[in-house]
């Protein structure tokens, strides 16, 4: 099972502070602190996200991560700044804001954390610029070589029996589903979780794989479910989307059994006090260590978070990404040697096999290799749950985590 920003359906300065995550277009940073040392010259990195557009509720939380992976980088003596443009989860508006790092702002790499970088990757691809980020939006991470995903490479055409087998877990027996049709990682999940569903014996009773992202005109969707008698649901969405879909299915007297969100734990504890509520008894699945854990990594990250970016609440989805980019980062200059160029850094992290986000994959590594992209050695298709009791997070027992395999089926790409 995944956890899906393109659902996103939702991870740079010298310790330092954002010049605020404003809707303008492009924005800059730096550190406020110490000088970068002879040996470790500063990197200028640009992050394309969606400040705007539908997508832009949830990529609010780029920036905090970002900053939180910057002032970690620098401990390490890596001085890192950074330039945020904004892709306007606008596929259009993504390419001309990638070029815009490229030609004007001459960035060493780019952290790819929009719904949207699919448009854009062809032209990274060209220019030689390592792209650090989340595989959620489309196939491009697989096939090009300048691409490397902290989130690991899941071919999301191809079935795999991790949503059937958490369900099952759980004691759902009949899944309704639905994905964003602008997102292609939505939409071939949507399919493909569809399958792994029957083949485990459970039915798949709604499928739509062509959702308007961002959309909550859910009414018609509920309906649709209801009369298929669904008892699990999980949208590869965003939460505005998937929260009104079991929001509306409740009040039409739906026993949802089993329902699920995309998002990370700081998405919905953002969203306020009656979202909350809304959300009681929803499973959050990650594919990182959550924070409930306890574990070295999550504490690091709790720690870092709070330091350099004054952030206490649980993390979101896209503070997670944001942050292990930034890692990814510095993983590919400690390999590539003094004065990294472009080439030898795409080289350097070609060669990591077993990156282990800072400890928060537990102990399933995955793999930046070309030969392990979509294949079940490099990508783990581990994902950890928790359950939103009203007021806090419970580990589910049995999904710590929980891990599915590929069955060799697949899905027609979208």
């Amino acid at each position: 099972m995944r956890s899906y920003r393109s659902r996103l359906l939702a991870g740079v300065v010298l310790l330092g502070v954002l010049a605020g995550c404003s809707s303008s277009s492009h924005q800059t940073g730096t550190t406020a602190s110490s000088k970068p040392s002879a040996s470790e010259p500063t990197i200028t990195v640009g992050v394309l996200t969606d400040l705007t557009g539908p997508a832009s509720n949830v990529s609010s939380f780029v920036p905090t991560g970002i900053k939180a992976g910057v002032g970690k980088a620098a401990e390490e003596g890596y001085n890192i700044k950074y330039v945020i443009a904004d892709a306007g989860t606008n596929p259009a508006q993504a390419l001309s804001a990638a070029q815009r790092l490229v030609q004007q702002d001459h960035v060493f790499a780019v952290i790819g954390m929009t719904a949207v970088l699919f448009a854009a990757s062809s032209y990274l691809h060209s220019q030689g610029i390592p792209v650090v980020g989340a595989n959620y939006d489309g196939s491009e991470w697989l096939t090009n070589d300048n691409m490397f995903s902290i989130y690991g490479y899941n071919d999301f055409t191809k079935v795999n029996t991790g949503i059937a087998k958490v369900v099952k877990l759980l004691g759902g027996t009949n899944l309704g589903l639905i994905g964003y049709g602008i997102s292609p990682s939505a939409a071939d999940t949507t399919k493909a979780d569809a399958v792994a569903a029957q083949d485990a014996g459970l039915k798949a009773g709604y499928v739509n794989a062509n959702v308007p992202f961002g959309s909550t005109n859910v009414e018609p969707l509920v309906l649709a479910m209801k009369a298929a008698g669904i008892d699990s649901f999980f949208p590869v969405t965003d939460t505005n989307t998937g929260l009104a879909a079991i929001v509306g299915l409740r009040q039409a007297g739906v026993n949802l059994k089993v329902a699920f969100l995309a998002e990370g734990e700081g998405d919905l504890l953002a969203a306020g006090p009656a979202t909350e509520q809304q959300a009681k008894g929803v499973y959050f699945p990650g594919a990182y260590e959550p924070v409930q854990m306890n574990t070295a990594a999550t504490k690091a990250f709790q720690a870092a978070l709070k330091k350099y970016a004054g952030v206490t609440a649980p993390p979101s989805l896209n503070q997670y990404f944001s942050y292990l980019s930034i890692d990814g980062i510095v993983q590919g200059l400690k390999l590539a040697g003094p004065n990294p160029t472009q080439a030898k850094f795409i080289q350097a992290m070609l060669g990591i096999t077993k990156y282990d986000a800072l400890g928060l994959l537990g102990n399933h590594p995955l793999s930046f290799a070309m030969a392990d992209r979509g294949q079940a050695a490099g990508s783990p298709l581990c994902q950890y749950l928790t359950r939103w009791n009203g007021t806090s997070f419970d580990l589910v027992p049995g999904a710590d985590p929980i891990c599915g395999q590929y069955t060799g089926q697949s899905v027609a790409a979208s």
